[in-house]
């Protein structure tokens, strides 16, 4: 089983309640854009704890990035990772991971759901390979949106937001409905990627199913 101690280089917060966190890389250590790791914090009593949290950074980058949302009020294992600073330490276990990009769709992502997306949408920018790509991204309110400005950047017009507590121009309000992604469904053939809380995520696919999405279509984490 791989373990390896990483050093934060930088921890900032990126929205309100979401911390982004670099690290150095281990000597050897892959993964693909989609995939995760668990975490521990080096320190005694928590260095036994692990949580499993996406790498947000491209592969071939010489240090490992994590986006994070905080439960400050649970008094857990994300609490524990806002008192830490530059120069703390990390554990960096075994990589998995089961969301992989296989082709142009619509990603559907809540939350924190979003993130092993962030790595996929950077690496096909990185091959000028963005497409017809598009991301639709449930969240509470407009604050809550993880890396607004950079999902603009990647995908401009394909990049749609809905929101479930806030009515804002320019911002679908509610929640995803069978309609809603019909309206951006255009082909036949295209990937489903879904990633959210699981009763989200189950809803949406059975709209799916009702919608004729072929099973093989739809991409997410094996539970």
């Amino acid at each position: 089983m791989e373990k390896h101690i990483v050093k934060i280089k930088s921890i900032q917060n990126v929205t309100h309640d979401v911390l982004q966190i670099v690290t150095t890389k281990p000597e050897n250590y892959h993964f693909s854009p989609g995939q995760a790791t668990e975490i521990s914090i080096n320190k005694p009593s928590w260095d036994s704890k692990r949580n499993p949290f996406t790498f947000t950074c491209l592969p071939e980058n010489d240090y490992l990035e994590f986006t994070i949302k905080t439960y400050p009020s649970h008094n857990g294992f994300t609490n524990e990772l806002l008192k830490l600073k530059k120069d703390d330490e990390l554990i960096v276990h075994d990589v998995f991971g089961y969301i992989s990009y296989k082709g142009e769709g619509i990603f559907i992502a809540g939350g924190a759901g979003v993130t092993p997306f962030i790595s996929i949408f950077r690496h096909l920018k990185s091959k000028d390979e963005i497409g017809n790509n598009k991301l639709i991204f449930a969240n509470k309110t407009k604050d809550d949106i993880i890396l607004e400005d950079d999902f603009k950047k990647l995908l401009g017009s394909n990049f749609i937001n809905i929101l479930s507590d806030e009515k804002i121009d320019g911002y679908a309000n509610g929640f995803i409905t069978e309609n809603f992604i019909k309206t951006h469904k255009k082909a036949t053939d295209e990937f489903f990627y879904l990633c959210g809380p699981p009763p989200m995520m189950e809803a949406i696919e059975k709209q799916l199913q009702t919608l004729n999405v072929k099973k093989e279509l739809i991409i997410k984490e094996k539970m």
